[in-house]
């Protein structure tokens, strides 16, 4: 099921648009355009640094807060703790995204609340319909999605691991350095998987609170097949941004287990 929408994409992108039809014509034309042309180049590479972003950001501050709930939280309260956490997913993302349109909207909380404090004069400009807006939305969006993985990791810590290299004459930092962290990591790899490759081709955030800065790889296809009715670049766009997130996950999966073989 999940083949054959990807490998009718992947003949689209070989074939040549005509004027509402397909032309079953093979072609490498839809990737050279897609590569060569700068606004296409520009569009994807935002897409990679907002997912980047969005993923250091979030991944860094979900670690505090699974780290907290596992080893701070006394075992009858973690399952309160968690529910807590996964109250966003409660109501529909849509909604969600829509109410960080209104709360960084000009006349939004953030704006309203600065104006009557007397911080600023006038609302600010750049935290609506730009990328600011969307590494925003998109953070907290997939906030709970990196802090379980990360608290799962973390709960199958051994404790006694730990006491032995403070017993062993380990500072707290050194051992959370060389033996928490390590033994995090398939949770920290989870979850950086899970918030880079969904944000790299998001549709809805970067259309509703991006603006024309905010634009992602997704909204380009959208618009290529649904507004221009070209099935063929809007699908070589696809296969490239696919291709572009597998190679940097890959790398990043190579650049982790240098890591932990470092540490071992």
């Amino acid at each position: 099921m999940l083949a054959a929408p990807l490998a009718a994409i992947l003949t689209y992108s070989f074939l040549t648009d005509g004027y509402l039809e397909i032309i079953r014509d093979f072609t490498l034309e839809n990737y050279a355009e897609a590569v060569s042309d700068p606004l296409y180049r520009l569009v994807l590479f935002r897409s990679v640094m907002v997912a980047a972003v969005v993923t250091a950001a979030t991944v860094l501050l979900a670690f505090p807060v699974a780290y907290f709930v596992s080893f701070h939280v006394a075992p009858e309260r973690k399952s309160l703790w968690l529910f807590l956490i996964t109250i966003p997913f409660w109501t529909s993302y849509l909604i969600r995204v829509f109410l960080w349109k209104v709360i960084l909207g000009f006349n939004g909380v953030v704006n309203s609340t600065l104006m009557g404090l007397g911080i600023i004069d006038e609302p600010l400009t750049f935290i609506l319909y730009n990328v600011n807006a969307v590494v925003i939305t998109l953070a907290h969006a997939y906030a709970p999605f990196a802090i379980l993985p990360i608290f799962v990791a973390l709960e199958k810590i051994d404790r006694s691991l730990l006491e032995a290299g403070q017993d062993l004459g380990e500072s707290k930092l050194m051992t959370f350095w060389r033996v928490t962290l390590p033994l995090a990591m398939p949770g920290v790899v989870a979850a950086v998987l899970i918030v880079f490759i969904p944000t790299i081709g998001d549709y809805v955030t970067p259309q509703l609170v991006g603006g024309p800065e905010g634009r992602m790889i997704a909204n380009v296809i959208q618009l290529q097949y649904l507004r221009l009715d070209n099935y063929p670049l809007g699908s070589a766009l696809a296969v490239l941004a696919m291709v572009t997130v597998t190679l940097i996950s890959l790398v990043f999966l190579w650049l982790n287990r240098r890591f932990l073989k470092v540490k071992q």
